[in-house]
């Protein structure tokens, strides 16, 4: 079986007028179809640059990057992206909204209406289509791009802190939300956050980096009992705190004043 996602020795520099920053530094993992893996890291150590990468946004400096067995110039429906913020066009409805990626790829067919309107109802929103963004609390509007997101069908959802910007109890919900969404329909997934918490109770994998320039200092494969758990559940599973104490501690090795997890 081949790998959804492929980096081999990812190097990216970034050039500005002032010079040159070494942003990552061969980079190099894989991702399984239908594995869900989170890179974690502090602040500099290219979190949001490797995604971008896998997305076809950006073209790494050196090394080779595969989505689904073909290397990537550029983006593609195979790969969803969902941001921290919403983004949602405050002049659309929701419907409006969650059709928007069908629109542009010109796939706004019945059977793929049908399938939006699906997973919105799927999402607790089944009757929230005809109503605006300002209406909706920052989780419904969340839930909204995910739906937007995953209306394309991707493979591959990349998402980028998308839950950063919720209260802990609403953040909370969605975990399980999501983690429950992209298991029903298959779904390989990457999460960059900052929250150790977070990683470990919805990922099967944790890649912790390390910046200046970002490179990949250790890997946590969960235990099957978390794994198999939904986010919330898995908070409270035998072995999630002993991984989380040894991300914690790679955290203080990497900055003795510094550390970010709940």
């Amino acid at each position: 079986m081949e790998h959804a996602v492929e980096l081999h020795d990812v190097t990216q520099v970034y050039v500005t007028d002032r010079g040159a920053t070494l942003a990552v530094e061969k980079i190099a993992f894989q991702v399984e179809p239908g594995e869900f893996v989170s890179l974690i890291g502090p602040s500099g150590c290219g979190k949001t640059t490797i995604l971008s990468i896998i997305a076809g946004l950006l073209a790494p400096t050196r090394g080779r990057v595969f989505v689904g067995g073909r290397p990537v110039a550029g983006p593609s429906p195979q790969v969803g992206y969902m941001l921290q913020q919403d983004y949602l066009f405050p002049w659309r409805t929701i419907y409006g909204n969650i059709v928007l990626g069908l629109e542009l790829m010109n796939r706004r067919d019945p059977a793929s209406r049908d399938y939006a309107l699906h997973l919105l109802k799927e999402m607790g929103l089944g009757d929230r289509g005809s109503q605006y963004p300002h209406q909706l609390s920052g989780g419904m509007r969340q839930r909204a791009a995910l739906v937007r997101t995953l209306a394309t069908k991707p493979d591959i959802l990349l998402l980028d802190e998308p839950f950063s910007a919720l209260d802990y109890q609403t953040k909370l919900q969605l975990e399980d939300l999501v983690v429950q969404t992209l298991r029903t329909h298959k779904k390989t997934a990457i999460l960059v956050t900052h929250d150790i918490s977070e990683a470990i109770a919805m990922s099967d994998r944790v890649i912790v980096l390390e910046p200046d320039p970002g490179k990949i200092r250790r890997e946590f494969a969960m235990p099957e009992p978390l794994k198999r758990a939904l986010p919330l559940e898995a908070r409270e599973k035998e072995g999630f705190h002993d991984i989380f104490r040894e991300i914690w501690e790679e955290f203080v090795r990497l900055d003795p004043g510094k550390g970010d997890g709940r």
